[in-house]
This record gives structure tokens, C-alpha cells and sequence, in this order.
């Protein structure tokens, strides 16, 4: 329900849409058919917003849950005084997808397999779908081998061999299997006005959910060649940071869901079901070592065809997409939904696709530098693209913005935004020999780039706070300015970034030695939770300046507040340790990645191993 916590779920992906299943057996979010779309289960949200429940009649069964090994299969098992039932779930993809393939003709559609192991278990099902957030109580009806929910503009149709009652907008039955017998459900949507919707047969459901694992596993086999400290949630990271990739355009949400708030009733509350320029960028340097990063080329083409001719009209570069490559994402409220733990508002699109975030240039570069080999020879688009955003990093560097955190509030010389830049300019350096840029342009972007660095360590440096600072002129701390000794702007032996990381982790630490983003004042007058990429940001600053041990010891408290199934949210409330924001989150799924693999690679230097 809209008050179960967040470690109490799991991811459900086929790249294109996403699930979320709690421990208690129900489906309480699913959008369907993209990651974007209007949810036809929202529980999550509100109580009376949809949720899809297999899970045994008797009170008091307590469940436990695995994936199966390398994919997003999900097998939840409750021992019961009478027998054992175990339910699997998963979204089906493709029948034939297999590797860099994956989820590039999934259907669609939820499976679910119930199965008793043991003796007897009496299983209670409800399948309650609320269509658009909960607006829509769909008429049901029953058809040979299906429940058939009818209203807005979507059918919905559950396949399945169990005889459901139907009251109302709700269809509830209970069943009794004995050791050995299964059944089966099969949810998909088609559009109100197409074709309707062949019915699943519990045999193609059967096969279609081996199917499944066996293209994860493929995907997996491809993909997982990382080796160091904390090897298998490294792995696993990989596989969840692909599970929010929307495969058929290549972009990557930064979350599957919307409105889960960074603090209970702060009003902190955002959709983050899109494609964010920065985000989606790091994350495929997070792919790069978790996995192998050869679907890059897909995601600079959509970036490429998403932004069209914003840099060469001297527009700035959208901070973000919707995963089609759609611009705008107006956001709106969603009053009639409480919000989890009645935590609202529930938003709809994200305002801040119209700010100006002058990082994005330097995030993008700085992959595109990452993945040079896998980018290959780059097709015209792709190229003229890259130039651009060079060529904007070089001319914009000295305008305000709202930064990295998006502050809603006026525009300031945020150091993070002007360190990207410099990234943006000296990564295009780099790559000069296949961006082929004019012969003047290659010279201005040398220029700016000395400028650049000049501004940054005259007017970022706070003597009061001993560390470099959240923005020009500024004694507040911010975590961003950990990313000076990542993307290599200092050496990491540099006393002022020394200086730095010790500020920050003495200035910025809770209790748990968890990580906050910044101090002072954002517009809102309640707190927020720990960042946990910024505490892997931490581990991962630390490791690259030698300090092990201490960087051991952090991504350690960062990794514990992993649920038990691997997966990572965005804020840690400090009072309590209860997971916070929108969730899964790849970013910190790729914080713990590339902090891992700092890890290691200190850890080479020393002769030590964790």
C-alpha cells in the first residue's frame, strides 16, 4: 500500500516499462507501455490507485525473495503451516532477444506464476486496475481464459485459468493448490480503439518467463566483466542501471517512478521517469564498468536527434527528455492521489526541463571521452553535436545557472556548473582528432579552457570554509566539488582538494556517516535525507587520493543501505535509515559503480584487496 517503506520493493523491468512488487505479493506500480506512461496500478501513490495481489489467504506467512542470478526474475516464497508457495515475477521480454538485443520488441506484459512446492496453500488473488493515476474504474468483464478491464482509453487484459469474481471495478478469487500444481496471469494493455489482445496461455506464459531469464542471463554474460571489491552488487547495478534503459531509443530514466518524496511531507516530491542529459550520461560510465558500454552509440544518436538543432540555433541544450526524445514536460499536480505516506504533492512532468544547467555540456563530453572506442567513427549528426556542446561550454561558462541540484530559485555562478564546463572543454580537446573541429574553434576552446580553470581556483576557494565551495563567492559546502578530483580538474594529491574532501566529510556528514548534498537555504523550509551518490562520491574521492582505508570504510556505509534485493534510492532519512526519493535511482546505483572501481583500483596500487 501507499504507506509500505521502500526497501519493501522490487524492480520489474523489460527496458521499457517498469514494475514495482512488494514483499506482500502486490503489484502496486506499473506503467504501461513506457516508463513514462500514466500508471494502471499506482497503490504506490494512494491506497485506492490500482495494485494486483498474489500471496497466500493465511495471516502471518512472512515472505523471502531472491532475482535469479544476472536478471530482473523475480521468485518470492512464503512457507506456510500447511505448505510452501512461490510466486515469480517478471515482464516479459522479447521471445528471441538475446545480448545487446534486449528489450528492443518486448511486449508488454506482466507475468506472474504462483506455484505451490509443499503440501497445500490456499492463494488469494485481487486484481484492482485504476488506469490513468487512479482516475478511471474500468468496467470488467469476463472472457474465455481472461478478466477484461474496459474504460478510458486503454483495455486492460489479465489472462489467466483462475475463475475470478467480479464486483464492481474489482475482480477477487481464492484458489487452493496442492504440492506441485501452478497457475498462471499474464497482464498487457492495448489501446480502447485497436485490435484487441490475444489472451496468454499458461504454457506461453510458462515458457516466455524462461525465456526472459534467459535473455537477462545473455545480456549478463555480455555485459558483467568487472572484478573487485563488492563484485556481485557491482554486477547487479549493472543489471538494474540496463532495467532503467528504454531500449528501443536508447535513454536512460533516471527513475521508474514519480512523486516518492526526498523527506516525509517536505513537499520534495518530483517525476523522474525521464532522461536526464547528466544523469544518463554518467550512467553509461557506470555501465562502462559494470557492464560493457556498447549501447552508447545508440544513446549519443538519441540525444543527438532529441536536441536537433537547439546548440547550432544558440539555444542551450535541454537538460533533459522524455525517453521518446519528446521536449516538453510540463509538470502538473495530481490532486485526487495522497501520495506515498501521504507525502504530496503528486507531479506529473518535471518544470525543471526548462532551466538552464550549464553541467550538462561537460557530463556528456566527459562519456563521450569515456566511450571514445565503443563510440567508433561518429556519424555526422553525432559529431556536429559534440562540437556544439564544446562550443557552447566555451561561450556560456560565465553565465549563472541553477545547477547540478536544480534549485528552484534564482541563478547563481554555481563551482560544480563551471567545473563541467572546463570538463566539456578539455575532453573536447582531447578528442579533437575526431570532433575536427575549424582550426579556430580548437584554439578558442584552449583559451576558454585556461580562463576557465584561472576563475575556478581564484573565485571557487573559500579560506573560511577551507574547501573549495557550492559556488563563486559562496562559504557552503556542496558535495558536487567532490567531482574536482574525479574528472581529474586538480591532482588528487592537491592540498586544497584535500582540504576539500575533509571539509565536506567533517561538514556534511550525518550520524551514520552518510553524505548530504549541501548547506543553506533551496527554497524549501524542510530538510531532505543523506544523498547516497554523494556518499559514494566521497568514497570514490578518497580512494583516487590514496586514502584506502577511508575510502573502504565509506562505500561500505553506502553499499549497507542496499535492500536486501540490491537496490539503491536516492536519499537516506537520517533520523530513521529509511529509504527516500524516487526508486530504484541510477544514480546511485552508478555512484556505488564507479566508487567501486576506484576501490579497486587503489587498492592494485597498494597490494591490498577488501
Amino acid at each position: 500500500m501507499s504507506d509500505v517503506p521502500l526497501h519493501q520493493h522490487a524492480l520489474l523491468s523489460d527496458c521499457g516499462s517498469a514494475a514495482l512488487v512488494t514483499s506482500a505479493g502486490s503489484v502496486d506500480w506499473l506503467c504501461l507501455p513506457r516508463f513514462d506512461s500514466s500508471p494502471v496500478l499506482a497503490r504506490l501513490l494512494d491506497d485506492d490507485a490500482g495494485h494486483f495481489l498474489i500471496a497466500p489467504a493465511s495471516h502471518g506467512c512472512t515472505s523471502t525473495w531472491r532475482y535469479r542470478p544476472s536478471s530482473l526474475v523475480l521468485d518470492t516464497t512464503w512457507p506456510c503451516p500447511d505448505g510452501e508457495l512461490v510466486v515469480t515475477d517478471a515482464m516479459a521480454l522479447g521471445a528471441r532477444e538475446r545480448g545487446h538485443e534486449l528489450g528492443r520488441t518486448a511486449p508488454g506484459v506482466l507475468l506472474r506464476h504462483a506455484r505451490c512446492t509443499r503440501g497445500s496453500v490456499t492463494v488469494t488473488v485481487e486484481f484492482v486496475p485504476r488506469p490513468e493515476f487512479g482516475l478511471v474504474h474500468p468496467r470488467l468483464t469476463s472472457s474465455r481464459g481472461a478478466v477484461v478491464a474496459d474504460g478510458g482509453a486503454s483495455v486492460l487484459v489479465l489472462s489467466s485459468e483462475v475463475d475470478l469474481q467480479l464486483t464492481g471495478a474489482r475482480a477477487t478469487g481464492t484458489l487452493t493448490l496442492h504440492e506441485g500444481e501452478d497457475v498462471t496471469f499474464a497482464l498487457q494493455q492495448c489501446d480502447a480503439w485497436g485490435p484487441a489482445s490475444k489472451t496468454w496461455k499458461p504454457r506461453k506464459v510458462r515458457r516466455r518467463l524462461e525465456a526472459s531469464e534467459m535473455s537477462w542471463r545473455s545480456w549478463s554474460r555480455l555485459h558483467q566483466h568487472y572484478e573487485g571489491p563488492l563484485r556481485e552488487l557491482v554486477h547487479h547495478s549493472g543489471v538494474v542501471l540496463q532495467g532503467l534503459t528504454y531500449a528501443r531509443s536508447g535513454a536512460v530514466v533516471a527513475a521508474p517512478t514519480t512523486s516518492l518524496p526526498e523527506g516525509v511531507g517536505t513537499g520534495r516530491t518530483w517525476d523522474y521517469r525521464y532522461t536526464w542529459v547528466r544523469d544518463a550520461s554518467m550512467t553509461l560510465q557506470g555501465l562502462f564498468v559494470a557492464a560493457c558500454p556498447d549501447e552508447a552509440g545508440r544513446f549519443f544518436a538519441f540525444l543527438a536527434r532529441a536536441a536537433a538543432t537547439q546548440l547550432e540555433r544558440g539555444l542551450h541544450l535541454q537538460i533533459m527528455f522524455g525517453i521518446g526524445g519528446e521536449r516538453d514536460l510540463s509538470e502538473r499536480e495530481v490532486p485526487h492521489l495522497a501520495g506515498w505516506r501521504r507525502s504530496g504533492p503528486v507531479r506529473v512532468g518535471n518544470d525543471a526541463w526548462g532551466q538552464r544547467q550549464l553541467d550538462v555540456y561537460g557530463a556528456l563530453m566527459d562519456a563521450a571521452y569515456t566511450l571514445r572506442v565503443q563510440l567508433g567513427d561518429l556519424d555526422e549528426p553525432t559529431r556536429l553535436f559534440l562540437v556544439a556542446a564544446v562550443d557552447a561550454a566555451a561561450s556560456l561558462w560565465g553565465e549563472d545557472d541553477q545547477g547540478i541540484w536544480e534549485v528552484r530559485g534564482p541563478a547563481r555562478p554555481f563551482l560544480h556548473s563551471k567545473l563541467m564546463c572546463w570538463v566539456a572543454l578539455d575532453r573536447g580537446i582531447s578528442m579533437a582528432e575526431r570532433l575536427r573541429p575549424e582550426d579556430a574553434k580548437a584554439a578558442a576552446w584552449t583559451v576558454a579552457r585556461d580562463e576557465l580553470r584561472v576563475a575556478i581556483l581564484d573565485l571557487g576557494w573559500s579560506e573560511p570554509a577551507g574547501a573549495f565551495t557550492q559556488s563563486f563567492g559562496s562559504d557552503d559546502l556542496d558535495a558536487s566539488v567532490l567531482l574536482m578530483s574525479i574528472v581529474g580538474f586538480l591532482p588528487p594529491s592537491d592540498p586544497r582538494l584535500l582540504s576539500t574532501i575533509d571539509a565536506i566529510e567533517n561538514g556534511l556528514r550525518d550520524e551514520r556517516g552518510l553524505i548530504y548534498r549541501y548547506q543553506g537555504d533551496d527554497g524549501f523550509p524542510e530538510p531532505e535525507g543523506t544523498f547516497l551518490l554523494c556518499t559514494f562520491w566521497l568514497a570514490h574521492a578518497l580512494a583516487l587520493s590514496g586514502q584506502v582505508e577511508r575510502a573502504r570504510q565509506t562505500l561500505l556505509r553506502g553499499a549497507c543501505c542496499a535492500t536486501e534485493l540490491g537496490l539503491f534510492a536516492e536519499q537516506v532519512d537520517p533520523s530513521t535509515g529509511e529509504l527516500l526519493g524516487n526508486f530504484p535511482q541510477a544514480f546511485s546505483h552508478l555512484g556505488l559503480v564507479n566508487a567501486a572501481q576506484a576501490l579497486a583500483d587503489a587498492e592494485r596500487a597498494v597490494g591490498g584487496s577488501a
